[in-house]
């Protein structure tokens, strides 16, 4: 029993939490800048542990939808489902048992929160599926982890999401696509061996130039969304210092060696971090002043 905990906690990524933060900085930019600084308690535990959920429970998804594909990866053939050590079954029910937890939280939520988690729920169900059919399922991601956004807005508002929301939902999938290209720039040789399509297959010798044009994007929407919720100095500095962070990835990438895009992916975790603080004492230092 202890051995088959320990194979569905690896199926799930729990010793790999980078995922689950890389989904929960853009989650915490939201309610922050819904609540002016102040979220709720009970919408900051729901978003955050349904955070941690869905992102375990799209993993165990990932690894059913992949399980055929997995063996073949140089970065994913030890993997409990790829291993045998698990059955697609087992994987299948995990997904189901934890999305149904994550679900039972939202009906903590508002109607409308409700309504919207549905979305979130097709958006992470078919994520898994979808590089077998084009060639950017990095986009698809960033469009199941942006949605954590309106989701946070029509939680802590209990109104539709207004136009800031949705401009940090599509600063958040610009996000997601660059960095998630970053990580399949580490499987692209096994990929196009499989017939696995990718952004990073798709973007070929303009990868890295078209990683920093999402990047540069997602600083003006970052930008355009301090205006609109008029926040001020520290959260500038907040954005020159993720500046900062853009330009060491791209030198990251430069060569790119699967292991120096591997540790750009990483160095994510800190960009939106940085943003988060940023937000998050620009709105501390307003309410102490």
């Amino acid at each position: 029993m202890k051995g088959r905990l320990i194979n569905y906690a690896l199926l799930t990524r729990m010793h790999r939490p980078v995922g689950t933060l890389l989904l929960l900085w853009p989650t915490l930019w939201a309610l922050w800048i819904a609540a002016e600084g102040m979220p709720d308690p009970l919408v900051l535990f729901v978003f955050v542990a349904g955070v941690a959920l869905m992102r375990a429970a799209g993993c165990a998804m990932n690894d059913f939808a992949d399980r055929h594909i997995d063996g073949h990866v140089s970065r994913t053939r030890d993997r409990p489902l790829a291993m045998g050590l698990i059955s697609p079954t087992e994987a299948v029910g995990v997904a189901v048992v934890l999305s149904i937890i994550a679900f039972g939280l939202v009906l903590l939520m508002n109607p409308l929160t409700i309504a919207l988690s549905v979305v979130a729920v097709l958006l992470a169900g078919t994520y898994p599926f979808m590089k077998r059919f084009h060639h950017l399922p990095q986009v698809h991601l960033g469009a199941a982890f942006g949605w954590a956004v309106p989701m946070a807005f029509a939680a802590q508002t209990g109104a539709f999401p207004p136009p800031l929301a949705w401009l940090l939902f599509v600063a958040t999938i610009l996000w997601a696509t660059a960095y998630d290209t970053m990580y399949a720039m580490v499987d692209r040789p096994d990929d196009l061996k499989i017939g696995v399509k990718s952004s990073a297959i798709l973007f070929g010798e303009s990868d890295r130039s078209i990683i920093g044009l999402l990047q540069l994007l997602v600083l003006i929407a970052l930008v355009l969304v301090g205006m609109q919720a008029e926040l001020g100095m520290i959260f500038t500095l907040s954005l020159v210092a993720a500046a900062g962070l853009v330009i060491y990835q791209q030198y990251l990438i430069h060569d790119r060696d699967p292991k120096g895009c591997f540790k750009a992916f990483l160095n994510n975790n800190w960009f939106g971090a940085v943003v988060f603080a940023g937000i998050a004492m620009d709105y501390l230092v307003r309410g102490v002043l």
